[in-house]
């Protein structure tokens, strides 16, 4: 019946949509597990309540990539060439992993000012967000992908420069422990920087194939 579906779908011109679903889904977990790490420097989640919550919302993430993967083997038509769209997932449950080790980490370390990380999670989830625009506009809107994927890879450059003034800013005082530890998670967050850019990457890549 589903092959059935898609055969109508490739008949009218329409492209396989529960590929883009469950991409957005990927993406709704990795922006939730951004804000859940938000709520915890924030002090509104405890980081022992935080570290449990980030296990079901990053099981949540692998179950949309698995129907990904799934659709991917069976779809007639993909909104961009196949590969791309698997790096892009890939790259996606890059953020939730590293998002998820910020939280474990910080459970571990328990670093005294966790506010100072507040800036550097906000444009995680300004770049996740355009991650999410460009990927509701792969069939609606293809014209403004790359659009789309530029405003992600800016908040990746921005959270490279944020961590470049934090390590500066690490270095420039006396070196303990704690300021070890904050190095961790600022390092962390930079690593959640990068899997955001090779998203963008994924996608623009794909629309410049099309």
């Amino acid at each position: 019946m589903k092959r059935l579906r898609r055969v109508r779908d490739l008949l009218a011109g329409r492209m396989d949509s529960a590929l883009t679903e469950a991409l957005i889904g990927q993406l709704e977990a990795t922006k939730e597990g951004a804000w859940l790490a938000m709520a915890m420097i924030g002090g509104d989640t405890a980081r022992t309540d935080a570290h449990e919550q980030m296990r079901a919302i990053e099981h949540r993430g692998d179950t949309e990539r698995a129907r990904l993967v799934e659709e991917l083997s069976e779809s007639l038509v993909t909104p961009i060439d196949r590969e791309d769209l698997f790096r892009l997932s890939r790259s996606i449950d890059d953020v939730l992993d590293s998002l998820r080790d910020f939280v474990r980490e910080s459970h571990l370390y328990r670093v005294r000012d966790q506010q100072r990380f507040a800036p550097m999670l906000d444009q995680v989830i300004v770049g996740i967000e355009a991650l999410e625009t460009a990927v509701r506009d792969l069939a609606s809107r293809p014209s403004v992908i790359t659009h789309d994927a530029l405003e992600a890879k800016k908040a990746g450059g921005t959270l490279r420069r944020m961590y470049q003034y934090e390590i500066a800013r690490i270095f420039s005082g006396t070196i303990s422990a704690e300021t070890m530890k904050e190095r961790e998670l600022v390092r962390r967050l930079e690593i959640v920087g990068v899997a955001i850019g090779e998203a963008a990457d994924a996608i623009a890549d794909g629309a410049m194939k099309r």
